[in-house]
C-alpha cells in the first residue's frame, strides 16, 4: 500500500562522498515506491561510490551532480529544486556537508541548494567514530538542531574503516519512516494547529542524585534525554511546559520552564508543587529507589577494608501523583529488563497512572544514553501502541499526541 503521507511528495535527496552512499539507492528506492517523486543530488565525490545512473533508473529522474549544468533555461536548477521539495533528506550525511550546511557555505549543486531551501531538512550521518565524537561535528550538529534541522541517528557497530561504534549510517527503512512520519506530523500541524495549545505539561528527566556525603552519591544511568525530547514535543505542540531536570547529559531546551533538582526529596517537592495546575504529567525522570539512610555533612574517610551504607526507600514520586490526581493525565515510565508486560501493566495499576511507557533497556537502540528508543504503552486495557526503535524525538511526539488524544476523549465524554 502507498503510504499517503508520501505519494505526490516531492523529496530531495542529497547523497554525499561516504562508502554508505550505496544505501541511499535503497533509500531512493523506498521513497520512490512509497509514491514520492524523487530528485537526487549528489557531490563529486559520491560520484566515485555509486554511479549517478543508479539513482536515475530508481528514482526515474534526472540526478544533478554539477551546479553549471542547467538543463532547462527557464530555471536555474538548484533553485527549482530547492522551491519545490516538500522534504530535504541528506544521507549518507559527512562531516564536511554538516559543516558546510552548520556556517553557510555553498560551493556545490548540494550544498547550494540546501542553503536556498526552506524545505524541513532530514539529516542522517555517517562517519567513523571519532569523526563523528569530536567536538567540532558535535557542536555543528547542535547548531543545526537549533535552528529545526531533523536527524537520524547514526547507529552502533562494525565501520567500513574497521572501528566498533557510533557512525553506521542508520538502515534506509529508518530513514524512509522517519522522513514519513515528519511528513505526516507537518500535515497534522497544518490541519489542526497545536493540539496541547492551553495545556500544562510537567515532564521530569535524567537520574535524581543521592548524597552519601559531599562528594559521593548514588545515582543512575540516565542521560534525560527521553525525558527532555518529551518536553521538546509537548513545547511544539502548544503546551505551556514545566521540564524538572535532575542530573542529565543532554542540553536542555528552550522555551520550556526548566527547574533544576537533585535528590528524589527534591524532585517530589518541585512536582507537587506545580501537580494541580496541570493537565498532563510526565513521570520520565530515573528516580533512586533507595538513598543513604544518614547524610554525612564532611567527607567520609577511607579507613576499613570493607564499607556498609544503611539505605532507606526515596520518596514514590509516580505513585503521590496517582494519589492526588484528579483531572490530570498521569503518565508513567518503567524501564524494564525482563517481563515486560506483565511489569508495566502492574506498575500502571499500583501507581493509578493513566498510561506506562515501557521499554527493555537491554534491547539494541532502547537502553539509557543513547538517541533512540523502542516503547511500548499500555493503559487500563493493556498494550495500546508498539514503536519500534526511533529517535527519542519521534517517540516524544507520539506520545504527546497520544495525550492530547486521551485528553480530548476525556472531555468529550465528561458530562
Amino acid at each position: 500500500m502507498v503510504s499517503s503521507s508520501l505519494r505526490g511528495r516531492t523529496i530531495v535527496v542529497g547523497v554525499t562522498g561516504g562508502i554508505a552512499a550505496y544505501k541511499a539507492a535503497a533509500l531512493v528506492s523506498r521513497l520512490t515506491q512509497r509514491g514520492a517523486d524523487v530528485r537526487v543530488i549528489m557531490t563529486e565525490s559520491a560520484a566515485k561510490f555509486v554511479a549517478p545512473l543508479t539513482f536515475q533508473t530508481l528514482s526515474r529522474n534526472p540526478v544533478y551532480t554539477d551546479t553549471f549544468d542547467e538543463r532547462d533555461p527557464a530555471v536555474v536548477s538548484h533553485i527549482d529544486l530547492a522551491d519545490h521539495a516538500d522534504l530535504f533528506i541528506v544521507a549518507p550525511a559527512t562531516a564536511n556537508i554538516i559543516a558546510k550546511m552548520a556556517h553557510g557555505l555553498a560551493d556545490d549543486m548540494l550544498s547550494t541548494t540546501l542553503l536556498a531551501t526552506t524545505a524541513p531538512i532530514l539529516v542522517a550521518p555517517a562517519m567513523n567514530v571519532h569523526m563523528y565524537a569530536h567536538p567540532a561535528v558535535q557542536a555543528n550538529l547542535r547548531l543545526l538542531a537549533e535552528r529545526g534541522v531533523r536527524f537520524v541517528e547514526p547507529g552502533t557497530g562494525q565501520l567500513a574503516c574497521g572501528y566498533v561504534g557510533k557512525g553506521r549510517l542508520a538502515e534506509p527503512e529508518t530513514i524512509a519512516d522517519t522522513a514519513e512520519a515528519l511528513l505526516a506530523e507537518m500535515a497534522r500541524e497544518a490541519a489542526g494547529g497545536h493540539p496541547l495549545a492551553g495545556r500544562r505539561v510537567i515532564v521530569t528527566a535524567g537520574g535524581t542524585v543521592e548524597r552519601i556525603d559531599p562528594v559521593r552519591y548514588i545515582t543512575n544511568d540516565s542521560s534525560g534525554k527521553m525525558g527532555i525530547a518529551i518536553a521538546e514535543a509537548a513545547r511544539d505542540l502548544g503546551a505551556d511546559v514545566t521540564l524538572i531536570a535532575a542530573r542529565v547529559t543532554a542540553e536542555l531546551p528552550a522555551g520550556v520552564e526548566v527547574v533544576r533538582v537533585e535528590s528524589a526529596e527534591d524532585m517530589l517537592r518541585a512536582v507537587m508543587e506545580r501537580f494541580d495546575e496541570a493537565d498532563v504529567v510526565v513521570k520520565a525522570a530515573a528516580v533512586a529507589d533507595y538513598r543513604p539512610a544518614v547524610r554525612r555533612t564532611s567527607k567520609m574517610k577511607k579507613k576499613e577494608d570493607r564499607l556498609t551504607l544503611e539505605l532507606e526507600k526515596t520518596p514514590d514520586i509516580l505513585a503521590e501523583a496517582g494519589r492526588r490526581k484528579t483531572k490530570q493525565l498521569l503518565i508513567g515510565f518503567a524501564a524494564e529488563t525482563d517481563d515486560l508486560e506483565a511489569n508495566a501493566m502492574d506498575k500502571l495499576r499500583r501507581k493509578n497512572c493513566d498510561l506506562i511507557v515501557a521499554n527493555d533497556v537491554t534491547a539494541p537502540g532502547a537502553g539509557f544514553d543513547v538517541d533512540t528508543n523502542a516503547v511500548s504503552v499500555f493503559d487500563a486495557a493493556g498494550r495500546t501502541a508498539e514503536w519500534k526503535v526511533m529517535p527519542k524525538r519521534e517517540i516524544g511526539l507520539r506520545l504527546m499526541r497520544l495525550a492530547a488524544e486521551r485528553l480530548a476523549d476525556r472531555e468529550a465524554e465528561a458530562p
